[in-house]
């Protein structure tokens, strides 16, 4: 039983000495033709050997143990006075070639183990915080609600007061933070989007109606698509709100805000345009990173924990899609892009989608 369960783990093995004994004999019962089986021989080793990277001891054993019966086979040859210090040469040689080759193959087998070991750590690591960000969070929504109530209530029965007032806009503002969390720690997720088809011209126009009514800003829909798209509505709104936010959170009243999209190659294109202060260069490249903030452009003042182009990048990805930031004509684009297939198509020409929807300006 031992050694059927040995052969079935080193079959490869098992082979190879089949074949290097076989070559030995060869060379033994017709010394005319050594060269070939002998060649033979270490090409079979450097075969297995692409197969299974022995250990160092295990890789020394085997190369003396063939080097030693070469040698041998080739010395009683030799006596009969056929070639032998050629073929002495070529034994240390080949010997040679082989270790350098086992060196090289140990050492990438090392690398890769370790970059193995690596990514495997840091997938542990992901999913520890992930993990740890969904259970904080989960656990922090009661003893938020908690204190709200009774806040509220005191506020009821002690009528105005600015402290309290402070201390709900502050509660207010860790619930959104704990709710943005939550929504990260859930984007990885296989079920993390619900996709429907939903007409995207007029869900644009939804999102584009709340915000106007929501912030004095000089307000521009330009939308030149037409169709259904299979998307997850609720998660495609929570970026553009949180895109939309960014844009008024950033620019004075009556700026202009803009909220486009368009189709192009099989994609919907949804860009949000302001003309804020923008963001340096080298912030734009960390800026969907969780917690990164452009605090040189957009003051601490302004700015929030980081969540929200985390969350915009992390929905845009479920989607099979990705979120971009640019300069452009001294404003600053947002481009949200998807894939959506041949269901949503350009507008035709002419045509302003919806068309009931022109440009508006708010305040």
């Amino acid at each position: 039983m031992r050694v059927t369960g040995w052969l079935r783990r080193n079959h490869i093995e098992a082979a190879c000495a089949v074949f290097v004994a076989g070559n030995l004999l060869v060379m033994f019962l017709w010394p005319s033709y050594i060269r070939l089986p002998y060649f033979l021989t270490w090409l079979a080793l450097t075969v297995v050997y692409g197969f299974r990277v022995w250990a160092r001891t295990t890789t020394l054993i085997v190369v003396l143990a063939l080097a030693l019966a070469t040698l041998a086979i080739v010395l009683a040859d030799g006596f009969k006075g056929d070639e032998l210090w050629g073929k002495l040469v070529t034994i240390p040689l080949l010997a040679a070639i082989f270790l350098a080759m086992s060196w090289h193959a140990r050492r990438h087998a090392a690398a890769r183990a370790e970059a193995e070991a690596v990514a495997a750590a840091s997938a542990s690591l992901l999913r520890r915080q992930q993990q740890f960000t969904y259970d904080a969070s989960h656990e922090l929504r009661t003893p938020m609600t908690i204190a709200r109530g009774h806040i509220e209530l005191f506020h009821l029965e002690h009528g105005d007061a600015p402290e309290l007032d402070v201390a709900l806009d502050e509660l207010g503002r860790i619930e959104r933070i704990v709710e943005r969390l939550l929504l990260l720690a859930k984007a990885e997720e296989p079920g993390f989007l619900v996709r429907r088809n939903v007409e995207i011209e007029s869900f644009l126009a939804d999102v584009f109606m709340r915000w106007s009514d929501l912030a004095e800003r000089t307000w521009r829909l330009e939308v030149d698509l037409t169709g259904v798209a299979p998307i997850d509505p609720d998660a495609l709104r929570t970026a553009l709100d949180a895109l939309l936010e960014n844009a008024v959170k950033y620019t004075e009243a009556h700026a202009v805000i803009e909220l486009k999209g368009h189709a192009v190659g099989g994609e919907i294109v949804i860009e949000v345009t302001d003309d804020g202060p923008g963001i340096p260069e080298d912030a734009a490249r960390t800026i969907f990173d969780r917690f990164a903030r452009a605090d040189d452009a957009r003051t601490r003042e302004q700015g929030g924990v980081g969540l929200g182009l985390a969350i915009v990048a992390a929905i845009a990805r479920a989607h099979g899609g990705r979120c971009t930031v640019e300069r452009r004509n001294g404003k600053t684009v947002f481009s949200l892009a998807f894939p959506v297939g041949p269901t949503v198509e350009a507008a035709p020409a002419g045509e302003l989608v919806p068309a009931r929807l022109p440009a508006t300006s708010q305040g």
